[in-house]
């Protein structure tokens, strides 16, 4: 392996998280909270990292794919790490264990909190708590593409091997430019949705707050209640659109600005996943109505907001599901699996590998009353190859080793068996809040050490595509 290549790189993205570490100085300085100082401490230490990698480690040619797996499973934990400074330095969460959990739950977007109350919290370490967000949403290593170049570092591979989804689009020939167009995409419509939320009265702390936890489909709020303290109708349809939004392949996006609206009716995937969250939303408010909420607009509200949160594994809340009928908690339970589009910032299993699965599923049986017939599986018109077929079947093979394994440990930890699947589901989905005492009104604090530090590497595995991940863990990898 190329390690001057790896840590070079790591240089550059510590460089850059440690320029966005300023930017929470603004807010603590208009507020005069106390963690001023620890964060200008943590972006110095990080910018000092950055630039020794960089100085010791210089690289000119084309990354190979070995260095590509290691370069970005690397630079989340990297990000994590340095990340947590702000946490520890400040003394409001001492525990490097605490610290670093919350910091992965940022980047990786799993919205997964060990804080009991938010609110204790200072201004400019909830905004750097949720720019992790932001930061994690489109990538961290896709936002260092558009600049890559500048050291001889070719873009490719890397971007293979982080981008969220089975099959990454290229959208213009040049990869440097696709990060450049994904990264506009995805500022525009942030900036829009600060827009409307500031709007409808909530302030610009608040509004950018939540506006990256809803375009990273992230999770973190500024408030313990989550969306549920504000009890606004329009924050809650505003955020429900841009989950929506966030949950969508951004290559849809990028077409549409580009005077090609038609591009989302067209994607197959894009009904598939508006039905999925149009048949639960339904579902949902059926089982609420009949057994919980007073009136059928309440159930509505409450249900589509929360089955497009979880759906999105965005992790928001207007209520305490864990108040909901069984079944209802059932159905939040399952969508953890579902995910967004590919090439969303939509975390877990993903629509799409979902989708040619139950295509799949309909040929065979096809298969079974034609044995000679030779039956395409087809997306967008396309015949799906079966190679890309075995690539999903054996991702959700080891999605789902790593969900049995990961729950075995935290029931052995002393979970209950709700808390336990719940938690291991919510992490590795990235959806943030489970079941149980995880649930929307608790949190993770109670978590045992270890269950902590195997959370997190569910929430990395899955921020990762398990692939990317895994493969470190490899003997040929390292042959």
């Amino acid at each position: 392996m190329n390690f001057r290549a790896v840590f070079a790189i790591q240089g550059l993205l510590l460089i850059f998280l440690g320029f966005f570490m300023l930017l929470p100085l603004g807010f603590s300085l208009y507020y005069g909270d106390d963690d001023l100082i620890p964060l200008l401490i943590s972006a110095g230490i990080t910018l000092a990292a950055g630039f020794l990698l960089r100085i010791r480690f210089r690289f000119q040619g084309e990354l190979r794919l070995k260095d590509s797996f290691a370069t970005v499973s690397l630079g989340w934990v990297f990000a994590a790490l340095f990340g947590a400074l702000p946490f520890i330095i400040s003394g409001y969460i001492p525990s490097f264990t605490n610290a670093f959990f919350e910091s992965m739950s940022g980047f990786t977007t799993t919205g997964a909190t060990i804080l009991a109350d938010i609110e204790a919290l200072p201004h400019g370490l909830l905004f750097w708590r949720s720019l992790t967000h932001w930061l994690g949403g489109m990538g961290i290593i896709v936002l260092s593409l558009a600049i890559l170049p500048l050291i001889g570092v070719g873009g490719m591979q890397l971007y293979k091997a982080e981008i969220p989804g089975p099959t990454p689009d290229k959208l213009t020939p040049r990869i440097q430019q696709t990060a450049k167009s994904l990264w506009g995409v995805y500022v525009l419509l942030s900036v829009i949705e600060a827009v409307l939320l500031m709007g409808g009265g909530m302030n610009l702390f608040d509004s950018l707050c939540h506006t990256f936890g809803t375009m990273a489909t992230g999770g973190f709020s500024t408030k313990t209640a989550s969306i549920a303290h504000f009890r606004s109708v329009y924050f809650d349809s505003v955020i429900i659109v841009f989950m929506v939004l966030a949950g969508t392949n951004f290559s849809l996006h990028f077409h549409s600005l580009k005077g090609r609206i038609s591009a989302y009716w067209k994607s197959e995937e894009f009904r598939f996943y508006l039905g999925t969250v149009f048949f639960f939303t339904i579902l949902m408010t059926c089982a609420n109505a009949l057994t919980f909420f007073p009136n059928a607009f309440e159930s509505f509200r409450h249900s589509a907001f929360q089955v497009v949160s979880i759906a999105t594994t965005t992790g928001f809340t207007t209520y305490d599901f864990g108040q909901w009928p069984a079944v209802a908690q059932l159905i939040l339970l399952v969508l953890m699996f579902f995910g967004g589009s590919a090439g969303s910032t939509g975390g877990s299993i993903k629509i799409l590998r979902i989708m040619i699965l139950v295509k799949q599923g309909r040929a065979e049986l096809k298969k079974l009353i034609h044995p000679r017939a030779v039956i395409p599986v087809r997306v967008d018109g396309r015949p799906v190859q079966p190679s890309v077929v075995i690539n999903i079947l054996g991702f959700i093979f080891l999605y789902l080793v790593i969900f049995v394994t990961a729950s075995l440990i935290m029931s052995l930890l002393g979970l209950d068996m709700v808390s336990a699947f719940a938690s291991v589901a919510a992490t590795l989905g990235n959806v943030g809040p489970g079941l149980g005492s995880v649930g929307p009104a608790a949190h993770y604090l109670h978590v045992p050490l270890i269950g902590k530090w195997v959370l997190a590497f569910c929430m990395l595995a899955g921020r990762l595509e398990i692939y990317t991940i895994l493969v470190l863990f490899t003997r040929e990898f390292w042959k």
